[in-house]
This record gives structure tokens, sequence and C-alpha cells, in this order.
């Protein structure tokens, strides 16, 4: 079950792999061609199928053994993100992407790397997760989903491919268009990892911080859309060769990538926001009332933090006027 479960990581890091391989930038003909006829541009990758499939059945072995204590929606969540990434690399998006159009590419991207991270951590828990954890490489590897490196490297991650060098280098070679795509898959796992808590985050990384977290990324979001939309003109001379056939220039459809960016970070911002202040506002009512109590300021402060607000208050024969939202773990 170990080297399963190393296999099933090992899949997920790879998953978007088999969407780099469909082919590099095209030329004038191709990219004509694929104008005409993008409907019929699914190209599926067996091998990156493949992968999904291994990943699927491994999680789903996992869960039978946990049972009861693995959530139905988990399961739905993680099979959803696999469906995800597999649309994003066979669909049309792909192609139009690589030989078509920016904003397409950035749509790609944000399914891989944000829609796709997101469901996938959702559909992991700790449990899932035990076997692999077993591992000292592992264990290293968990500093990686501390909020600070997470925000740090997925800020690099964003910023790094869309430098011109690199995106263009990843345009023209597939092996490095899998790197990006993988990377941005992990990237966008790291990033939620630790909004989410699939493994507990540091004790000080409350609701309040995490509203911060989520503003500090989307902040790099914002930035990378701004300078996409503000440029006077293309950063990637491959698109001032093919969006004019579809009818708009490079600087409009670079202009489009970046609010494709903002419209879907911004989205899932004003969702998650939301939810993180409502919470902060009714832990702070629950651990006031707690206080009140003369409980032990310590053992309170720690049992809202990790969501275990009203176990801790039932234990002490406190009904809560306004019970404390679910956490997700």
């Amino acid at each position: 079950m170990r080297r399963l479960t190393c296999a099933v990581v090992t899949a997920m890091l790879v998953l978007p792999a088999g969407a780099a391989a469909h082919g590099g930038v095209a030329d004038g003909a191709e990219a004509e061609l694929l104008r005409h006829n993008w409907m019929s541009a699914w190209n599926p990758s067996w091998p990156e199928f493949a992968l999904i499939a291994a990943a699927g059945v491994l999680y789903i072995s996992r869960a039978r053994k946990l049972g009861s204590r693995l959530p139905r929606w988990r399961a739905v969540c993680f099979a959803a993100g696999l469906v995800v990434v597999g649309f994003a690399g066979a669909s049309p998006i792909d192609a139009i992407g690589e030989g078509g159009l920016f904003s397409v590419h950035m749509l790609q991207h944000m399914l891989i790397g944000d829609l796709a991270g997101l469901l996938l951590v959702l559909g992991v828990t700790g449990p899932i997760l035990q076997p692999a954890l077993q591992f000292r490489v592992v264990q290293r590897l968990r500093a990686l989903t501390h909020p600070m490196a997470a925000c740090l490297l997925w800020a690099a991650i964003l910023i790094g491919w869309h430098i011109p060098v690199m995106y263009e280098a990843a345009l023209g070679n597939e092996a490095i268009h899998a790197v990006e795509h993988a990377t941005f898959l992990l990237g966008g796992v790291l990033m939620w990892a630790p909004l989410l808590e699939t493994l507990p985050a540091p004790e000080w990384f409350g609701t309040g911080a995490k509203l911060a977290y989520v503003g500090g990324i989307r902040a790099v979001d914002a930035i990378v859309a701004n300078a996409f939309w503000w440029a006077g003109s293309p950063f990637y001379g491959t698109y001032e060769q093919t969006a004019p056939l579809w009818g708009i220039s490079a600087l409009q459809d670079q202009g489009y990538a970046g609010t494709v960016m903002m419209g879907w970070t911004g989205t899932v911002t004003l969702i998650v926001a939301g939810i993180l202040f409502f919470r902060m506002a009714r832990e702070g009512e629950l651990r006031q009332e707690l206080l009140e109590r003369g409980l032990d300021p310590v053992a309170v402060r720690r049992a809202v933090r990790y969501g275990r607000g009203e176990l801790f208050a039932s234990r002490h024969a406190v009904t809560p006027a306004d019970p404390q939202p679910p956490l997700v773990r």
C-alpha cells in the first residue's frame, strides 16, 4: 500500500504531461486549419488518461478501507478534479491555447492550476494520505504546505511561467510544456492545502490569517492580470501570428487573458473570503462565550482554532448561542 500511495502521488504530479504532449506551436497552415475545425480538436492522450485512471483506482482502494470515515462528497470532489485535468488536456481548449489564443491557454491554466487543485485537495484527508506520510521524504515535503512556503511557491510558478522567454519555451518544447502544466497543478494543490487544512496548519494560521493569505495570493494574480491589461505591446510573439486568425489582435487577446484570470480568481476570492469572514465572526462569538464561562484560555483558543469549539463546549456543559460552522478538514 505504501508503494501504491507513492505511485498515486507521482501520478498526480505528472497528470498534465499528456496535455502538453499533443504538439508544439502550430505553424500558419495548422493554425488556419485549427481555426476552421476547432470543434474536432479533441485529442485525448492515452498515457494521461491511464494515469488518471490509476489515480482513481488507488484512491478508491484507500477509500474502501476507510469506509464511512471518508465523506462521500470528498470522493466526488476528487473524481471531479481528475475529470477537470482530463478535460483541460484532451478538449479543444488545449489545441486552441497552444496554437491559437493566449486567453484560451490562460483558461486551461486556471482549470489545471486552480480548479483542479482545489477539487483534488477537497478530495483528500489525513487518513487518505496516512500511508504516504510514514515516509521521511514525504514528511520533509510537508514543509511545502506551510502557508508561507505555499504562497511563495505559487507566486514563483505563476510569474515565472509567464515571463516571455519561459512561456515561449513551453509552447515550443513538449517536455518543457509538460513541466509547466505539472508545476501549475502542483502549485495549485500546495496553494489550497494550507487554506483547507488537509493536514493541520500552524496554530497561528487561523481564520483571520487565512483571509490575509487569500488576499496575498490573489494580489499576485491581480498584478499579473494588470500587466496583461495595460501592456502596450504583446508579450508573446507566437500569438501575434495566430490571434489575428481568430479576428482579434494579439494585444486584445492578451487583455482577454487578463480578464479570464481576474474573472476566475475574483469570483473564487469573493466566495472564499465571504465564507472565512462569517466563520471568523462566529468563531469570535464562540471563543468569547467559552472564555466568559471561565474555561482555560489556551484550551479554548486551540479548540476554536481547529474547529472543535462545539465539542469542547459540550464537554464543559456549555451550549453555544450560535454554533460554530464545521471547518473543512
